[in-house]
């Protein structure tokens, strides 16, 4: 089967001599497996494509009843230079990438993941970086993944605040007010609950979600609050 779709890599290793395995989300088909051969020789024109969280549109050949995918050209719609000339904003935009591998299905398209995923990138290359990024993307992450808690605001967050989490432009989240800077670590601890329930192995990149103060939560309350909820 030969067809062509929007991706965006999560995260590559190389593989035999030549070769390159990644993991992308795509618009049409979700998550998979593909392969890049030959990218890691000098004459290769696919590199580029196989880099992380570069976004381009790919021709991918699967045989049938194979698991993993064949890339055999296509085209760079974007590959943030922005993002890549700044460490903390490389750090974010991994750890969205390895959310999404994380935490969707393979072969389970969802178009709204996928305009999450991109316009996250998109706003982390033209704004500035901000500590509410994280929290904010896991949270919408979550709500489109069936564990949504836009309506139901946790831990005593004001509930304008967290509409703002839910809603607001990623790269405008800049919040400087104490009250504020208190309500991001509760949506942090919100979030490491989250990912301690669903997750085997820690996050590479878990230290985007670091609390930046103490608080203090009473258990209890989590344990009902992250249940799954109709979205």
């Amino acid at each position: 089967m030969n067809f062509t779709d929007s991706i965006i890599i999560l995260l590559r290793q190389n593989f035999r001599e030549a070769d390159r395995m990644v993991s992308v989300y795509t618009l049409e088909h979700g998550r998979m497996a593909l392969r890049f051969p030959g990218v890691n020789k000098a004459a290769s024109r696919l590199k580029a494509l196989s880099e992380p969280f570069t976004h381009s549109t790919a021709r991918i050949y699967i045989r049938r009843n194979a698991a993993i995918g064949c890339v055999t050209g296509g085209k760079i719609e974007a590959v943030y230079p922005n993002i890549r000339a700044d460490f903390k904003k490389t750090g974010l935009a991994l750890f969205c990438c390895e959310l999404f591998h994380k935490l969707t299905p393979e072969h389970n398209p969802n178009q709204d993941k996928f305009l999450l995923l991109q316009t996250a990138l998109e706003q982390l290359e033209t704004g500035a970086y901000n500590h509410a990024f994280a929290p904010a993307f896991l949270l919408r992450l979550m709500q489109l993944s069936g564990f949504g808690l836009q309506d139901a605001p946790v831990l005593d967050i004001d509930a304008d605040f967290w509409q703002t989490l839910h809603t607001a432009p990623l790269g405008r989240l800049n919040f400087l007010e104490e009250k504020e800077i208190a309500g991001i670590n509760k949506a942090r601890y919100v979030c490491q609950r989250f990912l301690n329930r669903c997750l085997d192995y820690p996050l590479n990149t878990a230290a985007q979600l670091e609390l930046t103060a103490p608080i203090e939560i009473e258990e209890a309350i989590m344990e009902t609050a992250l249940e799954p909820q109709a979205v």
